[in-house]
């Protein structure tokens, strides 16, 4: 099934379709030579009913075996942004989380995850967004969600996009969109260098949260 058959037979035809999607290893971008080397796992929480949609990167190996978003390190500093517990966060009513690549990357010569796979957002995340309109507030967390959800109005760095993250958040035509680093515990140093992030962003992202979770 394609994204666009998916999308006009409802969330749930959606979501099974992006559970069955294996278009990185049995049609990779760039030829076999970019095939994924394991078995995908799509990892996403669709909702027609969220308010907030939390825009990843990739899932990581411990989420691609567990199958729960952020279910790692870099998701307790997420909830701890968001000031919101694991119930809260992983409740469908509150949360949708739709990253840019749904399935694992692997890792590079150095042992990082690599960048998410080109395939997906192309394939899914038009789809994705029309089937949850009733979304209110992006979290565009690190540079690969901002460059789709920003566009032309990313700045030229991911520091320098959050930075601007009042205008982003007011400037951005349709649902706002406020930019994030990612939680990664590799980001503490960034975050010591930029206390701007949680003395002013921080308490506006737990404010519009606390509102529209009800």
């Amino acid at each position: 099934m394609t994204a666009a058959a998916a999308d006009g037979s409802g969330i749930e035809a959606l979501r099974q379709a992006i559970a069955r999607c294996r278009i990185c290893r049995d049609a990779p971008q760039g030829g076999d030579a970019f095939r994924l080397p394991h078995e995908p796992r799509p990892v996403v929480v669709l909702s027609d009913r969220a308010r907030i949609l939390i825009a990843g990167q990739a899932p990581g190996l411990r989420v691609h075996e567990t199958g729960l978003p952020f279910n790692d390190a870099s998701g307790d500093r997420l909830r701890d942004w968001l000031q919101v517990s694991r119930e809260e966060f992983y409740d469908p009513d509150r949360f949708a989380i739709v990253p840019m690549g749904f399935c694992f990357p692997g890792y590079d010569a150095a042992g990082s995850d690599l960048p998410p796979r080109r395939e997906c957002a192309p394939q899914w995340r038009a789809a994705a967004m029309a089937a949850m309109p009733q979304i209110r507030l992006v979290l565009a967390v690190g540079q690969y969600a901002q460059a789709w959800h920003l566009g032309a109005q990313r700045e030229r760095s991911m520091t320098e996009t959050v930075l601007a993250w009042r205008r982003h958040l007011e400037g951005v035509a349709g649902v706002p969109v406020l930019p994030l680093p990612h939680p990664s515990w590799r980001n503490s140093g960034w975050l010591k260098r930029n206390p701007w992030f949680e003395d002013e962003l921080l308490p506006e992202l737990r404010k519009r949260v606390k509102t529209l979770i009800g």
